[in-house]
């Protein structure tokens, strides 16, 4: 009862009692939608899936809504390269949500705002996109490579250290 009383005045949404993650102390929650896995927990940090797992929002590749269903593409890191982080995308996972949530706004909200700058550049075989990313809890950018398929990996690594370095030089990127 206080815990609800506390969010609404707190203007945040309250954690489901089944909530099977475990919230950072700061963490705020800003949406729950519930689905028929669980519940979906959008908080400041990330998106909380029913499996008490937690995607931050850098990790979002994409995120539809339509007819109650998001659909979520996840990121996972394939490798770094001298401060830039290479990705890949999982499969699109639906997650059919039930009732009133503002959940798919906060998700496009967060997702958005977490992108700095992005552009597609062709290459050898192919091309990558390169995403300025700002990632939740931490200070500055992380820059995200996301490689078409076929692309050249000599040639990517090779622009890929040139950016880093044009990037560190204007201090956009940490050291």
């Amino acid at each position: 009862m206080i815990k609800r009383l506390l969010a609404k005045l707190g203007g945040t949404a309250e954690v489901p009692e089944d909530f099977p993650g475990s919230l950072d102390a700061d963490e705020q929650v800003l949406s729950v939608a519930p689905c028929a896995e669980g519940s979906v927990v959008a908080t400041h940090l990330g998106l909380w899936l029913p499996e008490g797992r937690r995607v931050g929002w850098h990790l979002v590749s994409k995120a539809t809504w339509g007819g109650d269903v998001l659909t979520l593409t996840e990121a996972e890191e394939a490798r770094r390269i001298d401060g830039a982080v290479f990705l890949r995308d999982l499969a699109p996972r639906r997650l059919a949500l039930s009732g009133e949530s503002r959940l798919p706004d906060v998700v496009h909200e967060r997702v958005t705002r977490s992108i700095r700058t992005r552009h597609h550049r062709e290459l050898p075989g192919g091309g990558a996109w390169f995403i300025q990313r700002k990632v939740p809890g931490r200070n500055g950018i992380e820059l995200q490579v996301r490689p078409d398929p076929g692309t050249d990996e000599k040639a990517l690594d090779r622009l890929v250290g040139a950016l880093v370095e044009r990037l560190r030089e204007s201090r956009d990127l940490p050291a």
